[in-house]
């Protein structure tokens, strides 16, 4: 990251780049000030990140509530796997912005569209990895708790669930990273305010240190949220990777 932000500082001080195309890190901070205080595009800093945060928040509890529940099916069970993993693996393959326009159409220019294009980015590594990690349950850990009388139920919450949630939470580790690489395309048609909006805004006017700003702002939330998941994995699932 320092030799990052040297790099950037030397290239913008030399005059090498022309500041249209790459502001320096002082303008970059005047700005950040500036839309922070007096608003650019329809809105301040902090209601522009409000609006991003609201969105990616309601698109991943969505993706975690029906994500994991469908994984684990998936992994316990061959006709839900069956069923589900085609589709979910054809979406997945298409970028967001080429299904876009046919949930404009579907849903409107509203949120329920911008909602629903980041809960499917979020949502496909959930499931994978909760069947993932259904699946790659050792067969002899299974044995040995029937051996000892375990029923159903407890087969799932003592030996399936646990065994599978570093797996879990890796895939929502990665879908946060996806969500977020999708908000702008999210962003993109007929919104008023979020990251996304003030970035491709500034983009119309070539005012790339707002870009930066925008850029800098959701690389460091994205951070912000795998950092918390890491801490949620070091906290709740301390076994991974020592079994």
């Amino acid at each position: 990251m320092a030799v990052l932000f040297a790099a950037w500082f030397v290239a913008s001080g030399s005059g090498w780049v022309s500041p249209l195309f790459l502001p320096s890190p002082a303008e970059v901070a005047q700005q950040f000030v500036d839309i922070w205080t007096l608003g650019y595009a329809d809105g301040t800093l902090p209601q522009h990140i409000a609006s991003s945060l609201g969105r990616i928040l309601l698109a991943l509890a969505v993706s975690i509530a029906v994500g994991i529940p469908l994984g684990l099916a998936m992994g316990l069970n061959r006709w839900a796997k069956g069923i589900f993993s085609v589709p979910i693996d054809l979406y997945w393959g298409l970028p967001p912005l080429a299904y876009l326009p046919l949930l404009i159409i579907w849903l409107g220019i509203g949120e329920v569209s911008k909602v629903v294009l980041l809960t499917l980015s979020a949502f496909a590594p959930i499931v994978f990895s909760a069947q993932a990690g259904v699946r790659a349950v050792p067969a002899e850990r299974l044995n040995a708790a029937l051996a000892l009388g375990a029923n159903r139920r407890q087969l799932f919450l003592d030996i399936i669930l646990p065994s599978a949630l570093p797996e879990i939470l890796t895939g929502i580790r990665i879908a946060i990273a996806a969500a977020w690489s999708t908000l702008v395309a999210a962003e993109l048609i007929a919104a008023r305010s979020g990251l996304g909006y003030m970035i491709m805004s500034a983009s119309n006017f070539l005012a790339t240190d707002v870009v930066f700003v925008g850029l800098i702002i959701i690389a460091a939330l994205s951070f912000a949220f795998s950092g918390g998941m890491r801490w949620i994995e070091r906290r709740f699932v301390p076994w991974k990777g020592k079994l």
